[in-house]
């Protein structure tokens, strides 16, 4: 609850400047600072903080020191001095959403966090397996980074293994990605087997993905990977790059990530050969197990004459 006004703030500004979570961390950790002795524990969902004291700290991905992986601008490693000029104090407790968070901050900290996915709730019901439609899901901003129109490539080197799938493309685009969204638009129209879902309803989503077979995503090094999470909890046989948080969310299965644009056609013509079916419960990631791990994570971290104050 501390910096509310620090967060309406940069909320309201986020449409025209961007996020600028740099910035809105400093100052949060600072609001922070100066109200440090009311409360017995911090817990944080805003990735590491600089906080003196007992603290639970939730990576999504480190947002400081990335002058460590070779990465870091000269206003990045100034945000890095200002945000956490000693490293992540001792006292924190470290958790990420990934494996590949987990390292990342390992390497910029040396501190290897526990690992705990984000909440990701089954969509329940949906069209039998049989009767879905034979086609993939392109899920995502339709952004550069997210290589949308790659996926799409992807599969048409799937049809032309024979494979009579449809594409669905469905996500929102950003201003600032107008001309790229423009782009995908004119592909999708230019392949009567596309079809583009532009800003959908959560509930026109989930019908979506519960009626069609496969997912897949065209981003390498994915922090999580949300959307192909939401592949697995919608009950899709879902794809991947062999990189980044994805390999965790699809257990790192070999028949379901790939290394390259040939080799995402490959993967997926033969799954459609086989007949593959979803092997990954729709539940592995629902939110009682996040809760019930994070709950467990603050009794263990919160110190002891804190609780016995708070029970007697």
């Amino acid at each position: 609850t501390v910096g509310r006004a620090t967060e309406r703030l940069f909320a309201a500004a986020a449409g025209r400047l961007g996020p600028q979570l740099p910035l809105r961390s400093v100052l949060l950790q600072r609001s922070l600072r100066r109200r440090r002795g009311e409360f017995d524990l911090v817990v944080s969902t805003a990735n590491e903080f600089a906080v003196q004291g007992p603290s639970v700290q939730y990576v999504h991905y480190p947002q400081f020191r990335s002058h460590v992986d070779d990465e870091g601008s000269l206003p990045e490693r100034l945000w890095s001095r200002l945000a956490v000029p000693g490293g992540v104090p001792s006292e924190a407790r470290l958790l990420a959403n990934s494996s590949y968070t987990a390292a990342a901050v390992d390497r910029r900290y040396g501190r290897e966090p526990g690992v705990l996915h984000p909440p990701v709730d089954p969509i329940e019901g949906g069209t039998a397996w049989p009767d879905r439609e034979d086609g993939v899901v392109i899920l995502g901003r339709l952004a550069p980074d997210k290589r949308t129109l790659a996926a799409l490539s992807v599969v048409d080197r799937v049809r032309e293994r024979g494979h009579d799938l449809s594409v669905h493309v469905v996500g929102t685009a950003a201003p600032a990605y107008r001309e790229y969204a423009q782009r995908v638009e004119s592909a999708v129209a230019d392949r009567p087997y596309a079809t583009l879902h532009r800003d959908v309803s959560r509930d026109r989503l989930e019908e979506l993905l519960t009626s069609i077979k496969y997912g897949l995503s065209g981003k390498p090094g994915e922090h999580f990977g949300m959307a192909v999470a939401e592949f697995v909890a919608a009950g899709m046989v879902a794809f991947a790059p062999d990189s980044g948080g994805q390999r965790d969310v699809l257990d790192g299965d070999p028949d379901r990530l790939y290394d390259s644009p040939e080799d995402a056609a490959a993967t997926i013509a033969a799954a459609v050969d086989r007949g593959d079916q979803p092997r990954l419960r729709r539940d592995r990631f629902a939110r009682d197990r996040f809760h019930d791990r994070l709950r467990t994570v603050v009794r263990e971290t919160v110190p002891a004459a804190a609780r016995r104050r708070h029970t007697t």
